[in-house]
């Protein structure tokens, strides 16, 4: 079924009867719709998506960390089509509260670490493309300078990604 044609078919009272009922039942189109109507809203949902990200490596039971859902996180963020600062902003949080988990907890493991790392380098390739990187060096410098003395390499990791994108 090709959606957009069956849609274009329906009058309008009807595409806003669907729209509706849709926002009442699917929180991510409650976020999608309301930053499409209040894109200054962005604020409001960067700092609930942040809070997400925290929880998935502190949670508020239990005592063990997801990366899946620190990653989901990030992911149904992009997906509302929030600005670019936004999302490399949410993606460094990811990065700096991973650092300090393992600097709270000791060594974690390897594919821990590979998480951090890709995920420094692709919000860091993201500024530049967006031609923001300066607006994040401080913050990357943050993160390079708690990363002394982690291991599985990692250190090295973000100093490699540091110096490819600051020089």
């Amino acid at each position: 079924m090709n959606v957009k044609r069956e849609l274009t078919n329906l009058d309008k009272k009807a595409l806003v009867e669907i729209l509706a009922d849709l926002y009442k039942k699917n929180k991510q189109v409650q976020e999608y719709l309301g930053l499409y109507i209040k894109p200054e809203d962005e604020a409001g949902l960067l700092e609930r998506y942040s809070a997400k990200v925290r929880e998935s490596f502190y949670p508020k039971r239990g005592y063990t960390y997801s990366l899946k859902a620190g990653k989901d996180a990030i992911a149904d963020f992009k997906k509302l089509g929030t600005s670019a600062e936004s999302l490399i902003s949410l993606m460094l949080l990811y990065v700096e509260t991973g650092v300090e988990f393992t600097n709270d907890f000791g060594d974690i493991n390897e594919a821990f670490y590979n998480s951090l790392a890709s995920t420094f380098k692709n919000a860091l390739k993201l500024a530049r493309t967006e031609g923001i990187l300066e607006s994040f060096e401080k913050r990357a410098a943050h993160i390079l300078q708690q990363s002394q003395n982690i291991g599985w390499g990692f250190e090295y990791d973000v100093l490699d990604i540091f110096f490819d994108h600051y020089e």
